[in-house]
């Protein structure tokens, strides 16, 4: 495992060598957070990757995070191996719904299918791909369902039709409409007497024990 002053020193080097490129360095859990701008993500993929001093040769993932509350709802992050230096890093970059995000296929070719599952799930997407296809939901899928503001129950559900001998896609029906507590947990429910409790009177003081 790197030691931390190891990390910061490769956060620095960073800096120096790609300061006009980079926005902010971060280190946490005993990883390095490297915050960049969209147009520069493929040359900061490469220079992590080629460097004697990083050596980033294997990309471990890109996934998607949303914050819906923000103008640029998406971080997309990257996540780094260095083998030789023993050392894990991160990138990650903002985007919104309507800005492309260049893709890291020419760097990594196992981005391929990382940037397809972004896409397919939360709607990011990568120019530059050579197959931006959905990955893991159906082709007639609509919406992305890990947007924090995507229906539990989806827009429409499929099911096969033994009439039509295919399978048809319809609008989403609920047997039973969601149900709506008028108390915040189970134990408040229970607001009427129980048996008994006409024999307490809260008001009355509390009798103090007969002294031995």
């Amino acid at each position: 495992m790197a030691e931390i002053h190891q990390i910061e020193d490769q956060g620095q080097y960073l800096l120096d060598k790609l300061g006009d490129s980079i926005l902010a360095v971060e280190i946490a859990n005993i990883e390095l957070t490297v915050k960049v701008a969209p147009e520069s993500v493929v040359k900061i993929l490469t220079f992590m990757r080629d460097d004697v001093n990083c050596e980033y040769t294997q990309l471990m993932d890109v996934c998607g995070v949303d914050f819906p509350e923000r103008e640029r709802r998406f971080d997309v992050v990257y996540h780094l191996l260095s083998m030789k230096q023993n050392t894990r890093a991160r990138v990650t970059i903002e985007t919104d719904e309507a800005t492309p995000v260049p893709s890291v296929c020419s760097v990594f070719s196992s981005a391929a299918w990382f940037e397809r599952e972004a896409w397919d799930l939360y709607g990011i997407f990568f120019s530059g791909h050579p197959d931006l296809r959905r990955i893991l939901t159906d082709y007639g899928f609509e919406g992305h369902p890990l947007r924090k503001d995507f229906p539990l129950t989806g827009y429409v559900e499929v099911r096969y039709d033994d009439e039509q001998k295919r399978v048809v896609y319809e609008p989403v029906k609920l047997t039973q409409e969601f149900r709506n507590f008028d108390f915040l947990s189970p134990w408040e429910g229970m607001q009427q007497q129980l048996p008994g409790d006409e024999k307490v009177n809260l008001e009355e003081p509390r009798e103090e024990a007969n002294e031995a």
